[in-house]
């Protein structure tokens, strides 16, 4: 089962059980924390790890994310590469993620920096098919409910689903991903629900094993996945995973910021 699960649980198959909901539940509960919609700084850190210690916790607000029906989990720390702290992850045949719940307007801090390193993608990898559905690493941001950019139908389910579980389900979510044979630059729909698409950022083995650091303008990316402006973002979570493929990755993830123009 795939994180992206969440959505078709609340949106297509109400009696789905599977780690969506739980990714659900957790990223999209921004009860209590502070709306970002503007401030001093130029820079909003979703994840200093740099400023952590090797073995040591997460930054505030760092949870990890595990699937009830999923036995084999990715395994995350912190470890010193070279100069710096970053999170190291490791993935065998498992799933499992980290995330930060936020609230993030995108007019005010449009540009999303990370950069990260991996060591080999999957020889089943396939982000058309279900099957091929895992990743090396990726970077997911989801977006919170916004119905006015849903039709009626849509509207109904979300407002069931609100009634059901206490929430809104996220209403879309941008995924960047390190593909296996995707080009470079592609957006596509997750197999599993359109509401989740998905841009390879870095794809197949040129890379391997050095850091690359990304920069993406997430509103113009969002803009041109789903044609609409986005709305507030719900949360950010880094998942190395290979659950569907069975197969085995190490990756690493430097700290991750969004920056104004």
């Amino acid at each position: 089962m795939r994180p992206d699960h969440f959505f078709t649980k609340f949106l297509t198959r109400p009696t789905m059980q599977s780690k969506a909901a739980v990714f659900c539940i957790i990223l999209i509960s921004v009860c209590g924390l502070t709306l970002i919609s503007a401030q001093a700084d130029n820079l909003f850190w979703v994840g200093k790890f740099s400023a952590c210690r090797p073995g040591g916790d997460f930054p505030p607000g760092w949870e990890p994310l595990t699937f009830k029906k999923i036995d084999r989990h990715t395994r995350y720390e912190l470890v010193r590469d070279g100069h710096e702290v970053v999170v190291k992850a490791i993935s065998d045949a498992s799933s499992s993620g980290l995330i930060r719940k936020l609230t993030l307007d995108l007019k005010h801090f449009p540009i999303i920096s990370w950069r990260w390193k991996i060591f080999n993608t999957y020889t089943k990898g396939d982000a058309s098919r279900k099957q091929g559905d895992d990743y090396p690493a990726r970077i997911y941001v989801t977006f919170a409910y916004d119905p006015e950019v849903l039709g009626f139908a849509d509207l109904l389910k979300y407002k069931t689903a609100k009634l059901i579980y206490g929430e809104y389900p996220p209403g879309s979510a941008v995924t960047y991903i390190w593909a296996n044979r995707t080009p470079v630059g592609a957006i596509l729909p997750n197999p599993y629900t359109e509401r989740v698409r998905m841009i390879a950022v870095q794809s197949g083995n040129r890379h391997l094993n050095r850091w690359i650091q990304e920069e993406r303008n997430l509103y113009q990316d969002y803009q041109a996945a789903f044609g609409t402006r986005p709305p507030l973002i719900s949360g950010v979570a880094i998942m190395t995973d290979s659950d569907d493929t069975r197969e085995a990755a190490t990756a690493y993830y430097g700290d991750i910021v969004f920056k104004r123009r």
